[in-house]
Order: C-alpha cells, then structure tokens, then sequence
C-alpha cells in the first residue's frame, strides 16, 4: 500500500491518511497489520516520526518528521498552538452560521491505553472556529420529519484536544455524518444504505505551521476524499479547491 506524498523534503514528509488507517501501533488496535508511520517509513526507506494525532476515521493531511530533533521542534509549535489545521465535515441539520464555540471538555480516556490516568481531572479548554459552507435538504424521512438535512463546514481546531471536532459539532446537535461514537445512528446507516458512505466524513484539508529548519511559514493541503467528491455531486455542493 503506497500512501499520497504531498510534500517532502530533507526534513519533513507529509502524506494523505486514507480513513481507518491507524497512524502508529497501538494497544487498542492490537490485530491490525497497517499503520501510517510504518508504510510512510518503508516507502521513503527511513525511519519517521509523528508529530501530530489524526483519529483512525479520519482522513487528511499528516505530517511526520525526519528526525528526532525536527520533531521536537514541531511538537513544541502543536504545543504553543502555533500550528493552524482546517477541517471540512459532512454534519446533520442546517448549520449556516459561522462562530466561535469555546466549551471545555472533559478528558476522554481508554480503558486499556490509559488506564493508570487519573479519573477526576477538571475540563480542559477547548475552542473552534466553524463556518457553514454549503447545506442540502433531502426529500427522505430519517426521524420524525418528512425531509433531512445536512451542512458541509469548515473547522480550525485552535486547541487540540481528543476528538474535540467530533465532539464540539456532537455539543452544537449537528454531529457529523458517520461517527459512530458521538453521532447519530439513523443518519449513519441513512448514509450507508443510501450513499453506500460508512466513514466518518471529516477530512483534515491542510494545515500551516512554521518550517522548523528553514523559518519560514508552510502550508500542506490535500485534496477531497472520493467519498466527499461524490456527495458533495449529489448534493450540488462546490467543494473548496486546495490551489
């Protein structure tokens, strides 16, 4: 399996992660056989390092350093919230307006990955910018009312906390279209029967940060998910270019 490379250098590779590729081995996943970082380091024949967290379901931009010194200077600018990152998600209900949600959130753990955490921490901040771009209104009966409908939005993530999209659109009662933990069932078998689409439809569209060697400002994108093109087609949606 050969993943997009969408940017390279001596110091820097960056790449597309297809959704349900896992990014590194994980304790959680322990049968799977594919991993992002593994398929990155045979296909460049060198070891690299994560930088940055992309959830299994979701698509997109990920970036991976060449060595221990530049990712830890990449690392330091995720910390400093330094770093910008644009999402797009397919989510249910009219979301038109374009806001800023600042709503703490608690932090989610694994039973097996981190059980020896504590339990009783205070919500952590948690803040994202979102923007309606485009809605559709179907003519199906998902719940109680003769039509659906559903918004495509972009997202920044301004800090970065666990599933902190999934969960802030989930808080905003407009949870995104196939997320199986904190969406909504009847909109994601909706989408399976009727769109043969069971991904969770959040793709991570770029994201900018300072190049940590050569100081100056660098912007990665990529383009959309087939999944995306074709419903944004059925939809009559015009998706955003990354040029």
């Amino acid at each position: 399996m050969l993943l997009d490379v969408l940017y390279e250098d001596e110091a820097l590779i960056a790449v597309h992660k297809p959704a349900g590729l896992l990014v590194h081995r994980s304790a959680l996943a322990r049968r799977e056989t594919l991993f992002a970082m593994q398929l990155v380091r045979d296909q460049i024949g060198q070891h690299v390092y994560p930088v940055h967290r992309l959830d299994r379901p979701t698509s997109g931009v990920l970036l991976f350093a060449k060595s221990s010194v530049v990712a830890h200077l990449l690392c330091q600018q995720f910390q400093n919230q330094q770093v910008d990152k644009v999402y797009y998600a397919i989510v249910r209900g009219y979301l038109t307006q374009t806001d800023t949600l600042d709503y703490p959130l608690q932090e989610e753990l694994d039973k097996i990955a981190d059980k020896q955490a504590k339990i009783d921490k205070a919500a952590q901040e948690a803040i994202t910018f979102y923007q309606g771009c485009a809605q559709v209104e179907l003519p199906f009966a998902v719940g109680r009312y003769p039509t659906t409908r559903y918004s495509l939005v972009r997202l920044e993530p301004k800090t970065g906390r666990k599933h902190q999209l999934r969960r802030h659109l989930a808080h905003l009662r407009h949870p995104i279209v196939g997320d199986t933990t904190h969406g909504d069932g009847k909109h994601n078998r909706f989408f399976r029967e009727q769109f043969e689409s069971s991904r969770l439809l959040l793709i991570a569209k770029s994201i900018s940060f300072m190049h940590p060697l050569e100081k100056k400002q660098q912007v990665i994108q990529t383009e959309f998910d087939e999944t995306f093109i074709q419903l944004a087609a059925q939809f009559n949606w015009h998706l955003p270019s990354s040029k």
